[in-house]
């Protein structure tokens, strides 16, 4: 089966691309090309814009009920159960996760999250009534934000597609997806399935295509919101022209999160969740917890076992059940990784496991070692800067305040975690922690509460009744003149 398309996906129908540019999809495993597809332009995001912003002025997806809409999104989620197997082998095979993680997270959590929404959606206040303060009543409306440009990156791409689509549907927008150049496969099944879910036409458009085309989205005047998920730096710079524009935005950035492992923490517990937690998605994860804080007392030991347990991680062929560490997304990835590898080493942390260098019997790939650094300073640039692969640093501290100082000693605030044997103890170091998400000898994400993060992490929220209200607008009615 060819994963070839000649078509571009614009006000819900397959149109033809305004030029004959190409991507090529390349495996990261094999260097080899799998799949070919249009490369979208800037005249093809304002055909999409355009088609986004007559179904939303004048359309009737902003115009019907939320209960209506909620039918539509719930079709959705049962035509996407049953792709399930599909989707998973489309995102290892355009970025080479490996397929149990793609089985158990790229494809499924998607799902859940249409799942939660729909719950969500269900309940949340669209129109409600309120005692006004003047003794006349106030009706407060929620009302869809407009035409949506999202954003989504290559590592999780389904996930963060979903994240936006799925509330900016359920709110009433209508939404110009602009998938990552690295992986465009997984939004032209996503796209039959909104046909077939009987999205109406113009409401959802994909353009797959570069940075010059995604900045081009950004600043259409068409668009009313955008919501990106990827790098600091680019979040940066879309925040700026949002701001100057006074468009809405949401940015789910970038992270360095920090697994604090208390005196009384379980050894292999902690090293069996940081087996995960550390390197998920071959640490192509912004929730990944890269540095791994000890106390002094313990730091040699446990870092010691955590190498031992990362360096034993199978590392290959992405579609092998097996395999726990895959390749990095593309060459330059695999190059970004081993320069950190390299200055971690200048820098004077101590090598424990990993390194550059090919991993054994792999003969093409663009694969890194899994590696692990120890006596790491909090300040070198290994444990500050986003790796974004299987490099772990393990840094040591003095007591909890300064565990918890360390935590905090960072631009970003997305995630983090505790692992102690008292929940009251960790606990009170996650409210320490100043991060938008956290765990407690565990981390994960409940689509039900928001998620986000702190300083240079983000801005807005996704998830929750809160990731569902940054898709509206609050609007005021008053019902009546205050007697004078």
């Amino acid at each position: 089966m060819t994963l070839d398309r000649d078509a571009l996906f614009i006000g819900g129908a397959w149109a033809k691309p305004a030029t004959d540019a190409v991507l090529e999809v390349v495996s990261p495993h094999s260097e080899e090309v799998v799949a070919r597809v249009p490369e979208g332009s800037t005249a093809d995001i304002d055909a999409a814009v355009a088609a986004a912003r007559r179904a939303f002025d004048e359309g009737p997806w902003p115009r019907m009920s939320p209960a209506e809409r909620i039918e539509v999104v719930q079709n959705l989620s049962g035509l996407y159960a049953a792709r399930l197997e599909e989707m998973a082998t489309i995102i290892s095979t355009e970025m080479g996760s490996p397929i149990s993680f793609s089985n158990l997270a790229q494809a499924p959590a998607p799902w859940m999250q249409i799942e939660a929404f729909l719950a969500i959606a269900r309940e949340f206040p669209w129109e409600s009534t309120r005692p006004g303060a003047l003794g006349a009543d106030v009706v407060v409306r929620h009302e869809p934000v407009g035409v949506v440009a999202a954003i989504p990156p290559w590592n999780v791409p389904q996930f963060t597609v979903l994240s936006k689509v799925v509330p900016a549907l359920l709110a009433g927008c209508t939404v110009v997806v602009k998938p990552a150049p690295e992986t465009p496969l997984d939004c032209y099944l996503l796209a039959e399935l909104l046909v077939e879910a009987g999205v109406p036409e113009g409401v959802v458009s994909i353009v797959a295509g570069g940075r010059e085309v995604g900045e081009h989205l950004v600043r259409h005047p068409g668009v009313d919101k955008v919501a990106f998920t990827g790098s600091t730096a680019a979040g940066r710079k879309i925040g700026a022209i949002c701001g100057e524009q006074l468009k809405r935005v949401s940015l789910e950035l970038g992270g360095k999160s920090a697994a604090i492992i208390l005196d009384d923490a379980d050894e292999t517990t902690a090293i069996e969740g940081l087996k995960f937690l550390g390197v998920m998605n071959s640490g192509q994860a912004c929730v990944a917890q890269t540095r791994v804080l000890v106390s002094r007392e313990r730091h040699d030991a446990f870092a010691a076992a955590l190498a031992s347990a990362i360096g034993g991680m199978k590392v290959g062929d992405p579609m092998d059940p097996a395999t726990e560490i895959g390749p990095m997304v593309a060459q330059r990835q695999q190059e970004r990784v081993e320069k950190y590898i390299a200055l971690g080493q200048e820098e004077g942390a101590e090598l424990l496991v990993g390194g550059n260098g090919r991993p054994d019997g792999l003969d093409t790939g663009w694969y890194v070692r899994p590696t692990v650094f120890a006596g790491v300073d909090n300040r070198m640039r290994i444990a500050q800067e986003e790796i974004f692969g299987p490099v772990l640093s393990v840094i040591p501290y003095v007591d909890v305040a300064d565990a918890i100082r360390i935590a905090n000693d960072s631009e970003y605030g997305l995630a983090g975690s505790v692992w102690t044997a008292d929940p009251d103890a960790g606990l009170e170091v996650a409210r320490g922690v100043r991060t938008g998400t956290y765990g407690i000898n565990t981390y994960t994400m409940d689509f039900a509460a928001p998620f986000g993060g702190f300083k240079a992490s983000g801005v807005g929220r996704e998830f929750g009744p809160e990731g569902l209200a940054q898709y509206t607008e609050a609007k005021s009615v008053y019902l009546s003149a205050p007697a004078m």
